[in-house]
C-alpha cells in the first residue's frame, strides 16, 4: 500500500511541475507587436478597465496621452485624456480602427491651451486608438498624417492583422442595397437642446416602443436610447441603432442584446454627422450593416 500510495503521489506532482512549467512558460510570452508599433489592436477584457498610452507623432514633444478603456456587456467606454498638445490645435477626431484596419469615427475632441478630453461609446471589443485631424478617414494607413496612437498594453496580445483585399478598407459606414426609408431628423434644429424621438415597432413586436434622446452640442451629436419591456425580444437576438446619412450610409451607434433577465436596456454613443436619420434593426449576429427585415425607423415625439 506504502509503494502504491509512493507512486501515486509521484504521478500527482509530475502533473503538478508540468503544469506549474507550461503556465510558466505562457506567462514568459513576449506580447507580439509590429516592429514600428504602428499597429496595437487587442481585445478588451470584460468588466475590466485599461489604460492605454497615446504616443504623439514626430514633432510634438512634451505631451502626455492616454486612454482608459472600459468595456462592457452592452458597449465599450473610451476616455481621452490629452495635456500638453500644441496650442493651434482645435478640434481633433478619435477613431477606432479594427483588425483590418477599418477606422470607426468615435467623434471630434475640442482642444484649448493644449488639453484635450473625451469620452466615446463603441460597440466594438477589438480595436486600436488614433486621434486625427482628419475628419473623413477611411482608411488607416501609418504613413497617414496622424497626431497620437496607441501604445500595446503590456500584457496584451495583439490580435492578429486580418487582410480582407488588396484594396484599401472603406469606412464602416456603408452603403445598404435594402429598402429601408430612413426619413431625416433635421437635427440642426436642436442644437443646444435635449430632443426626444421614438420608435414603434409592429408585427411580431407590437408593443415594443422605444425612446433616443438627441443633444447636438460641440461638433456632434450625443443619443441616449431606452428600451422598455425587452421580454418581448427573443432571447439572444440584437438591437441595432444605426445613424443613417441622406447619401445611404449607415453607421453603428451601438446594440443591446437580450440576454433573458432584465427588463430595460440602453444604448449610448455619439455620432459627428450634422444631420441624420436613426434606423433600429433586430439582428441575429454582430453586423456591421443593417440585414434584417425587422426594423423601425425614429420619428419626433409629438409635440406637448
Amino acid at each position: 500500500m506504502s509503494k502504491w500510495f509512493r507512486n501515486i503521489s509521484f504521478a500527482f506532482a509530475s502533473i503538478a511541475l508540468l503544469a506549474a512549467a507550461a503556465i510558466a512558460q505562457d506567462s514568459e510570452k513576449q506580447v507580439v507587436v509590429h516592429p514600428d508599433g504602428s499597429y496595437t489592436v487587442i481585445e478588451y477584457p470584460v468588466n475590466k478597465e485599461v489604460v492605454v498610452n497615446l504616443l504623439p507623432t514626430a514633432g510634438i514633444s512634451g505631451s502626455t496621452a492616454t486612454a482608459r478603456v472600459v468595456r462592457r456587456m452592452d458597449g465599450t467606454k473610451v476616455y481621452f485624456d490629452v495635456k500638453g498638445a500644441p496650442s493651434t490645435y482645435g478640434t481633433v477626431y478619435a477613431y477606432a480602427i479594427d483588425e483590418s484596419g477599418t477606422p470607426t469615427l468615435l467623434g471630434p475632441m475640442n482642444f484649448s491651451n493644449g488639453v484635450g478630453t473625451g469620452e466615446f461609446m463603441t460597440p466594438m471589443k477589438q480595436f486600436m486608438l488614433v486621434l486625427s485631424p482628419q475628419e473623413g478617414m477611411v482608411s488607416y494607413d501609418p504613413s497617414l498624417q496622424y497626431v497620437y496612437r496607441s501604445e500595446a498594453p503590456k500584457g496584451y496580445a495583439i490580435v492578429p492583422r486580418r487582410v480582407t483585399s488588396e484594396k484599401k478598407a472603406v469606412a464602416r459606414a456603408s452603403r445598404v442595397d435594402s429598402a429601408y426609408d430612413v426619413p431625416m431628423l433635421d437635427v440642426p434644429k436642436f442644437q443646444g437642446k435635449t430632443t426626444e424621438v421614438r420608435v414603434k415597432f409592429g408585427g411580431e413586436l407590437a408593443g415594443l416602443d422605444g425612446k433616443a434622446y438627441l443633444k447636438p452640442e460641440g461638433g456632434k451629436t450625443t443619443i441616449k436610447m431606452r428600451f422598455g419591456d425587452m421580454k418581448k425580444v427573443p432571447q439572444d437576438k440584437r438591437f441595432v441603432l444605426w445613424a443613417s446619412g441622406g447619401d445611404g450610409t449607415f453607421t453603428k451607434i451601438g446594440q443591446v442584446v437580450n440576454s433573458g433577465p432584465r427588463d430595460e436596456a440602453e444604448i449610448r454613443g455619439e455620432t459627428a454627422m450634422s444631420d441624420f436619420g436613426l434606423l433600429l434593426t433586430m439582428e441575429d449576429n454582430d453586423v456591421d450593416r443593417p440585414t434584417s427585415k425587422v426594423y423601425s425607423s425614429f420619428t419626433l415625439a409629438p409635440a406637448q
